[in-house]
């Protein structure tokens, strides 16, 4: 088979895979789901396969403790979360126009000095705007991701057929792969390989490295703006660390909500509002420099700007499925990116067929790859 007709048959597939995954996008959420939990507990199963413990009996103990422990942290956060998210969605009319107000105390004898004084009203009006467009398209984007994945009518056979889904899919996961690298074509076996491996530790280094980074951050955030006694701090922190998913997103979100929230409740209290920026200051610098590198890597090659596109993209064509699969689909093309650069640039189409001319400035950089 030619090198013409390989890339047609991938296209071809990748076309039919694209086509299958938005016409059953509604259902297609707790089969997802299940096969992403598998993926993510198959490290432990291996290594309970190791001391000893069959892969079923694996499976089933994995399996049973991850769901009593979600299930108990649902009943645990779910009525606090909605508590606090009602109580300050209703705050946050008050607390817009508490900023005005303060706006207008703090920049108006600065405008009556470079006589732009008319300006506040229309900056107060286009800031007013500005939020309400905001919340209104966040809350348009939420409600696409509920109906778009239809998670009402799915929330039953999440409960039940996801642990199920991940159950068999755990146990088989070895089996799968061995079978899947059987049909893989000889004579491109090695590269395809290679590129798997690439595939899988990106998705593995960054989903397990920056959930952990999550988890830490979304604690350390909460329990930081809690103990200054800031509103809504336990609320705004588990935000900013469930956000921090999308690197830089979570610390921002989180600084912008709680120095709103912090102006209002602490002003003219300085020190508070800045024990509340010292806060984030922190946990952006220990993100950046300790778990960051130390759980995720530099490996992994997934930018942040890449990953807010793929998150939006998919999320807004496949609803929460799309969610699901932004993270791994978004690895996968960045190292098919990278692989196809390489051979591109290694190919004659860049370098041209006969030898290198260096231009005359250009001949002593040691950095040109000649």
């Amino acid at each position: 088979m030619t090198i013409q007709r390989q890339i047609g048959f991938w296209i071809a597939a990748l076309v039919v895979a694209v086509f299958l995954l938005f016409a059953l996008r509604g259902i297609l959420l707790p089969f997802v789901a299940g096969f992403a939990l598998a993926y993510l507990l198959d490290p432990l199963a291996d290594r309970m396969q190791k001391i000893g413990v069959g892969r079923l009996g694996a499976s089933l103990l994995i399996l049973v403790l991850f769901v009593v422990i979600f299930i108990i942290t649902l009943m645990i956060l779910v009525p606090f979360a909605a508590q606090q998210v009602g109580a300050f969605v209703e705050r946050v009319p008050s607390y817009v126009a508490r900023l005005q107000e303060l706006a207008n105390e703090q920049l108006r004898p600065l405008l009556d000095r470079l006589g732009a004084n008319g300006a506040l009203p229309e900056m107060q009006t286009s800031v007013g705007n500005l939020i309400s467009q905001g919340i209104a398209w966040i809350a348009a984007f939420l409600q696409g991701l509920w109906s778009g994945g239809q998670a009402l009518l799915s929330i039953f056979s999440l409960l039940v057929v996801t642990p199920v889904v991940a159950f068999y899919m755990l146990v088989d996961w070895d089996r799968m792969v061995r079978t899947v690298d059987s049909w893989m074509p000889l004579s491109q076996r090695d590269t395809i390989r290679t590129i798997a491996r690439d595939i899988d530790r990106a998705i593995a280094g960054f989903v397990r490295g920056q959930a952990l980074v999550c988890i830490i951050l979304g604690t350390f955030y909460a329990v930081a703006l809690t103990m200054i006694s800031l509103n809504f701090g336990a609320l705004i922190g588990m935000t900013a660390g469930l956000l921090s998913f999308i690197p830089y997103v979570g610390s921002l979100t989180g600084l912008i909500l709680s120095m709103g929230v912090a102006i209002v409740q602490f002003w003219p209290d300085w020190t508070m509002i800045l024990a509340t920026l010292g806060i984030f200051v922190f946990g952006q610098f220990v993100e950046g420099n300790i778990l960051s590198p130390k759980l995720v890597g530099d490996s992994v090659g997934l930018h942040p700007v890449w990953l807010m596109f793929a998150l939006v993209a998919f999320g807004a064509l496949f609803g929460f499925v799309g969610l699901l699969l932004a993270v791994p689909l978004a690895a996968a093309i960045g190292v098919i990116a990278r692989f196809a650069l390489g051979q591109y640039l290694a190919s004659p189409l860049y370098r041209g067929a006969g030898p290198v001319i260096l231009h005359p400035k250009i001949e002593d950089r040691a950095d040109l790859d000649a």
